[in-house]
């Protein structure tokens, strides 16, 4: 017990913090359910309804249905209504229903908590220092990054953000060879193969379970421009062969960062491009304490990103926030690289490096 007195007020507030986030962890179990179930779908756009109107529209139970309506409105997630009447909001329907052309959609972050197995495993790293690879996080691990990032990459990189790259439009449409380093679930990889038929692309990831999801979204989008392959990036081909390169979102979750980024500068072609995306940060903790998020992203950091950086002995271990524009530029610049350019294209999360020789 500290030896400092207890003030009672508080200890309220801190109690109050507390059950807060016990709270938000049942919120979080209530939206994913209402997400899996398609229920957040159903409600958009349907106006005030009732449980039993939900459950004409879902084939659902009343019951269940109106419990979970009751606590989506105690989270204020859905306005309430006199008569038990329940409506999700214009905004409501942008973050939680909208994934096909809202940019805030977010209901893709709630697809399932951590499995008491890997929370084992999370625990024993703490004494032996090695984490877990995104391999070892299992396939829900692939399907909630892949949703969690999927609505901005989707809308954003064709249109938006490869024609604000010095010349790599053209050199797409032209027909060249480009590779996506720590692809995932493809996300970026199968945006750009469509929009790019005449170029050849490269998908490269460790993880079998990413892998997979890649194989089968080429195989529905009928792609014949896709290769893919179950490597990290240090197993790039070691002479000038890309014309452009991603790694979005993963540098910082990588045990030896630093040689894939030798490997990419000996893999890109002299006039070649390459486009990073990586969490928005700074180098000072004083700094990110003003994002009101911070608690969640060091929250994903312990739980996978700082723990694959850490998979291996001598891992960089970066994490969630360790690659910082400052860390940035000073590892591509250690690596050969000259020109580093940020670009801020308004996402809330990350910033773009542009990259070349």
């Amino acid at each position: 017990m500290s030896l400092r007195e207890v003030d009672p007020d508080a200890l309220k507030r801190y109690s109050f913090s507390v059950w807060s986030y016990k709270q938000g962890e049942m919120v979080s179990l209530m939206i994913q359910i209402g997400d899996r179930l398609g229920l957040y779908r159903a409600l958009d756009g349907a106006g005030a309804v009732s449980a039993a109107e939900l459950a004409q529209r879902t084939g659902l139970q009343e019951r269940w249905l109106l419990e979970w309506l009751r606590g989506q409105a105690a989270a204020r997630l859905l306005e309430y209504h006199d008569g038990d009447l329940f409506e999700l909001s214009p905004e409501g329907s942008a973050v939680l229903a909208d994934e096909t052309d809202s940019l805030s959609f977010a209901g893709g972050a709630f697809s399932g908590a951590t499995p008491p197995e890997t929370v084992d495993k999370l625990l024993e790293a703490f004494k032996t220092g090695i984490g877990l690879s995104y391999e070892e996080l299992g396939p829900n691990a692939a399907h909630r990054t892949e949703r969690m990032l999927g609505p901005w990459t989707r809308q954003e990189l064709v249109p938006k953000i490869i024609p604000a790259l010095d010349g790599v439009a053209e050199k797409l449409a032209a027909g060249g060879v480009a590779a996506d380093v720590g692809c995932g679930g493809g996300v970026a990889l199968m945006a750009m193969a469509q929009a790019f038929p005449d170029t050849q692309f490269h998908g490269f990831d460790p993880s079998n379970h990413a892998i997979q999801r890649c194989r089968d979204k080429v195989v529905e989008l009928g792609l014949k421009n896709v290769e893919l392959f179950v490597a990290g990036g240090e197993k790039l081909p070691t002479s000038p062969t890309y014309d452009f390169l991603i790694t979005f979102d993963c540098l910082h979750d990588m045990t030896a960062p630093g040689s894939v980024i030798h490997a990419i500068r000996q893999a890109m072609k002299p006039d070649g491009t390459w486009l990073i995306k990586d969490i928005r940060s700074d180098p000072d903790f004083k700094v990110n304490m003003r994002n009101p998020l911070l608690a969640m992203f060091y929250g994903f950091s312990v739980s996978a990103c700082m723990s694959s950086a850490l998979s291996e002995p001598g891992g960089a271990g970066l994490g969630t926030l360790g690659f910082n524009p400052e860390v940035a530029q000073n590892m591509v610049t250690e690596a050969g690289f000259s020109k580093f350019k940020l670009h801020d294209f308004d996402d809330p999360s990350n910033l773009y490096y542009e990259v070349s020789p």
